[in-house]
């Protein structure tokens, strides 16, 4: 996997899921949390740009796991 995602490679990981599935940020700061993703795609200067459209919870302990940030 690249280091910067590409619109081709965010499509690709989602393609095969349920186009009915919530979608959430996780964020890592010292107590990693989750965070809705805004509704809307802006691009600017070459980039696509997805908003932070709020803080829902903690991250469930398996993702963080999953992630290595435990």
């Amino acid at each position: 996997m690249p280091q910067y995602m590409t619109v081709g490679h965010l499509l690709r990981q989602l393609q095969d899921l349920d186009p009915t599935l919530p979608i959430r940020l996780a964020i890592n700061p010292d107590w990693p949390f989750t965070h809705y993703l805004a509704a809307e795609v802006f691009v600017r200067d070459g980039k696509a740009f997805i908003a932070d459209d709020g803080q829902e919870g903690y991250l469930p302990p398996p993702v963080s796991d999953a992630l290595a940030w435990s």
